[in-house]
């Protein structure tokens, strides 16, 4: 993957786009450190695609709920509370 400074990508963003069209992603870097990644767009729907949900959309939708099993209220077995030695 080759790395593009800021201000090449910005001042070449065409050749930039083609690059990452024709060789696929490119990674741009801001002041010497990793920024940001240039993909295609097929590519970029196939991360998208594959992505597992986030916990916060799991617990939002109705189905991650309705899947748990609750025993009805009165019914549950209580243990039996043995006394202890030198009571």
């Amino acid at each position: 993957m080759h790395t593009w400074p800021v201000q090449d990508a910005k001042a070449r963003f065409s050749e930039f786009l083609e690059t990452c069209l024709q060789d696929g992603p490119q990674m741009v870097s801001k002041r010497g450190r990793e920024a940001a990644v240039l993909v295609p767009i097929e590519m970029w729907r196939q991360l998208q695609s594959s992505a597992k949900p986030s916990l916060k959309s799991l617990l939002l939708t109705g189905e991650a709920r309705g899947e748990l099993i609750l025993p009805q209220r009165g019914q549950a077995r209580r243990r039996e509370v043995m006394p202890l030695e030198g009571e």
